[in-house]
């Protein structure tokens, strides 16, 4: 084989070669020495000369090694002939007869063997952050370690990246000397740093110590505090004696604070801390400042469906419930009346030392209207209102601000039966009424629309329809026991049905009639009516007898809690 270095130094490229040897010539064995390479192994070698970005070794073989110059780091500068350098033979170029050198290889294998000489799994280490590499950080200890992200902190950072170009301390998780690869931990140096501490800690601290610590996360219940080896709980109500809505309104990420110890749980490495607990509470001596029955001025400070939490002083908060707002209107949501921020007036009604809760109102700052209610609206006295509200069962009329009275529907019409109180009367109609009562526990007055006239029926019906009359009327319904006729606009009577077999008539909604009146009941409010008009006076009399006989029987049958399926003899209007 042919070592074509050596023509090469005489500037004789291959081409001439093969013209003038021809492609399979070759130096007899005796002319050529081939020593044996063992690759991967360190020697030490003597600079020869700069061949371009080559450098030339002599490392006492047959033929020269070459190593690339970049190897040399600016630190060392450039390799200069005669520097003595040890390099790691790495192949033989058997068809040039070169020998392949390393010194950057060479260099870290003596970095490894200086490292792993000193250090061992289990060992502290000191070294750089240089960069972010998949999965962690790549650390210079003498030689680059790998540095998982889980690895890097007692809590894994959400980002990594401005861990690069920091100078750290780190323990040595495995060595692999296979592949010469070494994994570290700062986590694992910190947890076994902290284990002492904390060892350290609960064996000198009690309950009621003050101590300084670093607040090291904070949640919406309360904030954890690096008390040295372990962490406590600062939990948000033990943070100030008054109002906080979220932890980081009193501390920071990093804050030093001074805290109490209110708790130590040794068995679970527990610690509970105040900040609150190191200033007296405002709780104290809270019947001498705030007596019950005493007028104050406070803040709102918080607004729920049930009341008003009002600030007296800082720690001091006080609730208005909803029923202790008005005397008058009816608040369906506090915030009717008040809003967070108002500065309002409350007396204290009632203080609870112990769950510290102070009961307030608002509605005592002022008089209370009901006390003189029978002053001022009277049984019988006549009054004015606007219709507020209607219901099925009435209408509330607004006297005065804050004051209802109720006129219900059965006080409403001496005539008409009414279902609902729209059908006399709309939301913002002005009403006259008369008092009819008054409850001054309850806090109701009851009025009353149709006791201004007189009653029609100890009146003007039983003039106008006495028994015997002949009257004209429409039919304004038929049911299974007769048929309903409308006298006049209110007022009905009934055609029972057995008046309408007798005059064998089947009558229509609509229909004009002529009828005769067989009597008039004024305490049940009732008319019976007959269509025989030429009845003698004694079949007349006959009639009435049966009505009253029906009416009787009627009545009867309801006291025992009949159906009383055959229904009235005579009604109201609408009754079925």
């Amino acid at each position: 084989m042919v070592d074509r270095n050596l023509f090469r130094e005489f500037d004789v490229d291959d081409e001439a070669l093969d013209d003038a040897l021809g492609e399979d010539w070759e130096i007899p064995d005796e002319l050529y020495v081939k020593e044996a390479v063992d690759p991967e192994q360190i020697v030490t070698g003597t600079v020869l000369r700069l061949n371009g970005d080559e450098v030339l070794i002599d490392i006492g073989y047959k033929s020269e090694g070459v190593c690339l110059a970049d190897e040399w780091t600016e630190e060392e500068g450039p390799p200069k002939p005669g520097d003595e350098v040890e390099v790691l033979m790495e192949d033989l170029d058997e068809s040039f007869g070169i020998l392949l050198l390393s010194k950057r290889k060479a260099d870290r294998i003596r970095e490894w063997e200086a490292v792993t000489n000193q250090y061992g799994e289990g060992d502290q280490v000191s070294g750089s952050i240089l960069r972010k590499i998949k999965g962690g950080l790549l650390v210079d200890i003498g030689v680059h370690v790998f540095l998982p992200a889980s690895q890097v902190d007692i809590r894994r950072p959400p980002s990594i990246d401005a861990w690069v170009g920091r100078d750290i301390e780190c323990m040595i998780l495995k060595v692999d000397e296979n592949r010469r690869n070494i994994v570290v931990s700062r986590r694992k140096l910190i947890e076994e740093r902290r284990a002492k501490m904390k060892e350290e800690l609960l064996a000198r601290i009690t309950e009621g110590d003050i101590v300084t610590g670093e607040v090291k996360n904070i949640a919406d219940f309360g904030a954890f505090v690096d008390l040295g080896g372990i962490d406590g709980l600062l939990h948000i109500t033990d943070m100030s004696w008054g109002r906080i809505g979220h932890p980081t309104d009193m501390v920071s990420i990093n804050d030093k604070i001074e805290v109490k110890i209110l708790n130590i749980d040794r068995e679970n490495e527990k610690i509970a801390l105040g900040l609150k607990q190191k200033f007296p509470s405002p709780w104290d001596n809270i019947d001498e400042k705030y007596p019950v029955g005493t007028k104050v001025a406070g803040e709102v400070v918080n607004v729920m469906t049930y009341g008003a939490f009002v600030k007296l002083e800082d720690g001091i908060e006080g609730l208005v419930h909803i029923s202790e707002m008005s005397w008058t209107k009816r608040v369906n949501h506090p915030n009717e009346l008040v809003h967070i921020g108002d500065e309002v007036d409350v007396v204290v009604l009632g203080i609870n030392h112990q769950k510290q809760e102070i009961s307030l109102g608002m509605k005592q700052t002022q008089a209370n209207p009901w006390d003189d209610i029978l002053k001022k609206y009277p049984e019988g006295a006549k009054v004015s209102g606007t219709v507020r509200n209607l219901t099925n069962y009435g209408a509330f009329v607004e006297l005065e601000e804050g004051i209802d009275g109720l006129l219900h529907v059965s006080d409403m019409s001496w005539t008409r039966k009414l279902t609902h109180a729209n059908e006399m009367l709309q939301k913002g109609d002005r009403v006259t009424c008369e008092v009819l009562s008054v409850d001054e526990d309850r806090r109701r007055i009851a009025l009353g629309l149709k006791q201004l006239d007189g009653d029609p029926w100890n009146t003007t019906i039983p003039e106008k329809y006495s028994p015997g009359s002949i009257h004209s009327g429409t039919v304004a319904k038929v049911t299974n026991f007769g048929a309903f006729v409308e006298l006049e606009p209110e007022l009905e009577g009934l055609l029972h049905v057995s008046e309408l077999e007798r005059a064998g008539k089947t009558p229509t909604v609509g229909e004009q009639l002529d009828v005769r009146v067989l009597r008039v009941d004024s305490n049940d409010r009732k008319i019976g009516l007959s269509l025989k008009l030429d009845a003698s006076e004694e079949e007349f009399e006959q009639q009435v007898r049966e009505a009253e006989e029906l009416s009787t029987a009627q009545k009867n049958e309801n006291l025992k809690g009949g159906t009383g399926e055959e229904g009235p003899l005579f009604s109201m209007p609408g009754q079925s």
